[in-house]
């Protein structure tokens, strides 16, 4: 996604891009929670969420249910990105499930979820591991 969002003029990373998706199609979500669901340290969601903060494209605002936590929300600016990156996004799914069947796709999707599900499983239970020892 680099290269193409670079040739857009755009200059996100494929992380910045992802994070922005995410943030479209959530609404407002704790930083937390988005970390997870990029599979990315907290401190490295913090710099990523800095930068796009720095371009305009995202707002940090409080949780109204917990003060000490953080929301990040689209910008007007944020979702105009959003929109010129979706297709982008499309197409590069359209290119990985070029020639394979479309059944074979979406169980091969359900089964990369489940994966992925198990390892955020096994690593939240290892930093509640770390939590109990310290």
């Amino acid at each position: 996604m680099d290269r193409r969002t670079t040739e857009a003029g755009l200059g996100l990373t494929t992380g910045e891009g992802r994070a922005l998706l995410n943030v479209s199609r959530t609404g407002p979500i704790r930083q937390t929670v988005l970390a997870e669901r990029l599979g990315v340290e907290a401190m490295t969601l913090s710099g990523l969420v800095d930068r796009l903060e720095a371009k305009g494209f995202v707002e940090r605002q409080p949780d109204p249910a917990d003060r000490r936590a953080k929301l990040v929300t689209l910008t007007e600016a944020g979702s105009t990105v959003v929109r010129q990156i979706e297709p982008m996004a499309a197409a590069i799914r359209s290119e990985a499930a070029l020639g394979i069947d479309p059944d074979d796709w979406q169980r091969l999707l359900v089964s990369l979820r489940a994966a992925r599900a198990n390892l955020l499983a096994v690593r939240s239970d290892a930093l509640s591991g770390e939590d109990a020892a310290a």
